[in-house]
Order: C-alpha cells, then structure tokens, then sequence
C-alpha cells in the first residue's frame, strides 16, 4: 500500500467533516425576529451558547481518541522528561485549534451562518498561512519558489469565486400573473 494513501484519506476526512462544521453551525444561530437575531431576552441565543458544546465535543473526542490511540500504538502515558514536548506543542497546537474554532464560531453567526461565504475563506486562507508559516520555518529564503506565490493568488482567486458562484439559499418561488 502507498504510504502516502493513509495521510490523504486522513486529511480528506478533514476536510469533510470540516466542510460540513459551517454549514452545521450555521445551523445553531439564534432564531430571527423581523429580520434581526433574536436576544437572549427574547428567547434567542448568543454566539457562544453552541460553542460551548462545540468545546466539549473537541475535549471528549480529543482526550478520549488520543487515549485510545496511544493505547494501539504501544505509547506510554508519560508526558515528562524527553516526553514534555508534546504536552507543549500539543496545548499550543490546541489553543490555535479552539481560538480560530472561536473565530469560525463567530464568523458563521455573524454572517447568519453563511458558510458559502465564511468557509472558503477559511480553507484557502489557511492554505496559505500554513504555507508562509513553513517558509518561515526554514530560515532560507533563496530556495523558495515564485510558484509558492502564483498558487497563492490561484487560492485566491479560487475563495473568491467559489464564494460568488456557489448557490446561496432557495430559489424565490416564481408568482403566477394574471
């Protein structure tokens, strides 16, 4: 089997269950009430009341499946010592996680749950900010390719038209006349 098959169908698997959080949290905005969101007052919600479950989901999936995982794997429960590291990059790595879980949470409530806007400006973004990082990382400039650029504006280009051309909502129902 091709070692790189196991990865790719991982990170597809991210990018559909990804794919379907906008879509999913657009789905717990609060209730409209003559075209505004209904206040906590009148029984409506603020961003942060299903973002809370959110964050409980991520902490049960992500203790619980990590556990479960270090048992198959063979890893020891250590986190000490030589070990310490992935207790730091980890908690790092899971507070950039939460927060910008926190800014998609707010960007889709914001947005009335418009995850055809939100969502590709969250996946061609982090495309490129994940590229910028790892050029960052390698100190060496010299050795970076101008394509590393073009496929930036290709993204780019892409969030923006995916966004202007996916359908937004239900057709209107056309009216008979006459």
């Amino acid at each position: 089997m091709n070692k790189m098959l196991i990865p790719i169908l991982f990170a597809l698997g991210t990018a559909l269950f990804w794919g379907c959080y906008g879509p999913t949290i657009g789905n717990a905005q609060t209730p409209r009430l003559d075209g505004r969101p209904m206040t906590p007052l009148q029984g409506g919600w603020t961003p942060f009341k299903p973002y809370v479950f959110i964050g409980i989901a991520y902490l049960v999936i992500a203790v619980v499946g990590g556990l479960v995982m270090m048992k198959v794997k063979g890893d020891s429960f250590s986190f000490t010592g030589t070990q310490f590291p992935t207790m730091k990059w980890g908690f790092l790595a899971g507070t950039l996680g939460a927060a910008g879980a926190l800014c998609l949470t707010t960007a889709m409530m914001t947005s009335r749950g418009n995850a055809l806007l939100v969502m590709p400006i969250v996946f061609g973004g982090a495309v490129s900010v994940t590229a910028i990082v790892s050029v960052f990382r390698l100190h060496d400039f010299s050795n970076i390719s101008p394509l590393l650029w073009v496929g930036m504006l290709v993204t780019v280009a892409g969030v923006v038209t995916v966004a202007m051309n996916t359908p937004h909502g239900h057709t209107p129902a056309k009216t008979k006349t006459g």
